[in-house]
C-alpha cells in the first residue's frame, strides 16, 4: 500500500474495503503468489467476474471474517503446502527429464 493511502486510511481508522492480492496476503500471512492456489480451490472469492489475468480484490470483510475460522485457516496452510509441493516436484521432474523451462536441452551437438 503506498504510504500516502496508508496515512489517510489510518486517519480513517480502518482497512480499505477492498484488497489486492498483495493486502489480503498480508491478512493471511501468506505470499500475494500463494492467492491464486487458494482461489483455485475455492477457499477465497474474488469480487465480481474478473478475467483469469486481471486484477482480483477481495471484500476486507469477508477475509477477516473467514480468518477467524480454525478450520478454514487449516485447509488454507494445507492448500497452499501441498499446491507448492506440487510445484516443486514438477520443476524436479522437468530437470529430471533433461528440459529447462518447458524447452528440451540439447546436446552440445545439436546445438
Amino acid at each position: 500500500m503506498k504510504e500516502d493511502q496508508n496515512r489517510f486510511l489510518s486517519l480513517l481508522g480502518q482497512l480499505p474495503l477492498r484488497l489486492t492480492a498483495e493486502q489480503a496476503g498480508w491478512v493471511l500471512n501468506c505470499q500475494a503468489h500463494d492467492i491464486p492456489a487458494l482461489i483455485s480451490a475455492r477457499l477465497l472469492k474474488p469480487l465480481g467476474n474478473p478475467s483469469q489475468n486481471g486484477a482480483k480484490y477481495f471484500a476486507t470483510a469477508d477475509v477477516l471474517e473467514t480468518a477467524k475460522d480454525r478450520a478454514w485457516l487449516v485447509k488454507v496452510t494445507n492448500t497452499i503446502s501441498q499446491h507448492w509441493q506440487h510445484q516443486n516436484a514438477r520443476q524436479k521432474n522437468h530437470s529430471v527429464n533433461g528440459t529447462l523451462n518447458g524447452l528440451a536441452s540439447l546436446s552440445l551437438n545439436e546445438r
